[in-house]
């Protein structure tokens, strides 16, 4: 059994503990009112699996023994009210259905580290509950995790995981990094080559793109439509938006070597290019043509029948403008178009999509690049790069999600030394993350009512399996998610002490899911790397 003060994320207001009150046991039973069949599954799947009980469903939904789900639409929608009642009863009551999903996650934490075995630890387990009332709601509508899929492939498997890992943290936004420069990973039907040639690379850079090592294996591999089905399903019974990414114009070399006509032909022998096997800014980018405008309607077409989420994300940034310059079929499109310069062909681009994309009833997000040239009103902006880009979109109107490269960027190092595997950036500690505030002070409160949320970001240059991906992404992301859901004081009133000793359940809660976390002590010897370069920066980060 956990006490309340081990929930992570913090819950709002806890009333109690007071005294023992429900036993989980072969009596309990399930009442899920109407809109709850989704948290209802979830619960038989996971605290059936973890205590080997049926939790059968309740002979009606005044019985005792019973695990209570239901809606209240005068709480917000992801609010929740969770009751452990003297009468051997749990009432979880949600704003809507993923409020109710939200409290079943607190009711698991509540259960101890056991309730997330995949199979009990006893003959006859059982799990007891205090009696309390937890009222709770989350600070932000977007609480994201982006994972980049595209420089290391992670199997399907490996991906619905993470979506677990994300529920479990009440995060509700998945930022699915599809397309790059080193691999496109979503069958396209209409252009079969994009996932035939541009899913592998013959190689790949072995640490940061400095190092001189290679991994000679070759890499790959893409997620069929009904893998996307299955994932986007998989989210949605977890209460997770799916929110896909169609790298454009930069980061595109896989597609042009998978179709060299969408590359700069005039000043570059698109037929040679392979996808990339390297890491950095590629200066191989897409023409702007109204063929290339045509090929990538098709790709959104298949991609938004695929994704019901109202975002797409067209990422837009770091996007050379060297070969737009020295051709002279982008220098006839400039003038034709009338848009100045290659910065404005850029912003052409852009909005070329978000007007597609909001005929289609969806709305174009991208990262903050997509402010140079101008920005194509209704859409949002990632600010990736630090704070200045999302407040300037903020200030002028539009919506943002803050993820600032420097606060939140997970593939960025844990710790000095020269145990921290492959370093790459300034050192963010579990405590940098649990002080990182999303809402930068200064900003208008007309402003401030555009940032959306924000998002932890998962680049995998040198996270080349599973096992790297955690240890770069725990524990920092139970931090980064008390950050998104919580009502937190200001970052240098935060009792990280606190936050320090709720980690000790939570650590036990992460070794029940086998997550290969990094471990407060330091990485275990298999989690080092010696000899893999990587690129650690010294010093503060920047608050830019």
């Amino acid at each position: 059994m956990t006490s309340d003060r081990d929930l992570i994320p913090a819950p709002s207001r806890v009333e109690g503990p007071y005294r023992r009150a429900f036993l989980l046991d072969r009596r309990t039973t399930l009442s899920a009112a109407p809109g709850t069949e989704t948290t209802a599954r979830w619960l038989r799947t996971t605290l059936g699996a973890a205590f080997g009980l049926p939790l059968p469903d309740a002979a009606d939904e005044n019985a005792t023994d019973s695990i209570r789900l239901r809606v209240d639409d005068t709480l917000a929608p992801e609010a929740y009210r969770l009751h452990v009642l003297m009468s051997q009863v749990v009432e979880i009551t949600g704003g809507s259905p993923a409020g109710v999903f939200w409290g079943a996650q607190t009711l698991r934490q509540l259960l101890g580290p056991e309730a997330y075995r995949a199979a009990p630890l006893g003959a006859k387990p059982v799990a007891g509950l205090m009696a309390q009332t937890i009222e709770d709601a989350p600070r932000f509508g977007w609480r994201g995790l982006l994972l980049d899929v595209s420089r290391h492939f992670l199997p399907k498997d490996d991906v619905l995981r993470y979506l677990d890992l994300l529920a479990a943290h009440k995060l509700n936004v998945f930022h699915f990094h599809l397309t790059d420069d080193q691999g496109w990973r979503i069958e396209i039907k209409r252009h079969p080559r994009l996932t035939e040639v541009g899913s592998w690379r013959a190689r790949s850079k072995w640490g940061h793109r400095a190092s001189p090592l290679w991994d000679d294996t070759p890499h790959g591999g893409f997620y069929t439509q009904d893998d996307i089905r299955e994932i986007v399903a998989y989210a949605a019974e977890r209460h997770i938006t799916v929110v896909p990414e169609i790298d454009l114009p930069g980061h595109s070399q896989a597609a042009i070597a998978a179709y060299p006509e969408l590359g700069n032909t005039d000043v570059v022998d698109t037929t040679a290019l392979t996808v990339w096997d390297t890491w950095g800014v590629n200066p191989n980018i897409l023409a702007p043509t109204e063929a290339v405008l045509r090929f990538y309607e098709g790709v959104f077409e298949e991609v938004l029948d695929l994704f019901p989420s109202t975002f797409v994300h067209v990422g837009g940034d770091e996007c050379p403008k060297d070969q737009w310059k020295a051709s002279p079929a982008a220098q006839a499109r400039i003038q034709e178009l009338g848009v100045g310069d290659e910065e404005g062909l850029q912003s052409w681009f852009i909005r070329h999509f978000d007007r597609w994309l909001t005929a289609r009833g969806r709305r174009l997000i991208g990262w903050d690049e997509i402010l140079e040239g101008g920005l194509a009103e209704g859409a949002a902006v990632s600010s990736w790069r630090g704070y200045g880009g999302g407040i300037a979109a903020a200030e002028a109107g539009h919506d943002v999600v803050m993820c600032p490269e420097q606060q939140v960027y997970l593939d960025h190092r844990q710790a000095p030394g020269e145990d921290e595997p492959m370093p790459i950036g300034y050192v963010r500690t579990l405590e940098d993350v649990y002080r990182f505030e999303p809402v930068p002070p200064g900003l208008s409160p007309e402003a401030a009512a555009h940032i959306l949320g924000t998002q932890a970001n998962v680049w995998t240059e040198v996270m080349e399996n599973r096992a790297r991906i955690d240890y770069q992404v725990f524990p920092r992301l139970a931090a980064f998610a008390e950050v998104a859901w919580s009502a937190l004081p200001a970052p240098g009133a935060r009792d990280y002490a606190g936050f320090e000793r709720r980690m000790e359940t939570h650590y036990r809660r992460l070794d029940a899911l086998g997550v290969d976390y990094r471990p407060p002590a330091g990485p275990q010897p298999r989690q080092r790397r010696p000899g893999v370069a990587g690129r650690p920066l010294e010093g503060t980060p920047p608050i830019v």
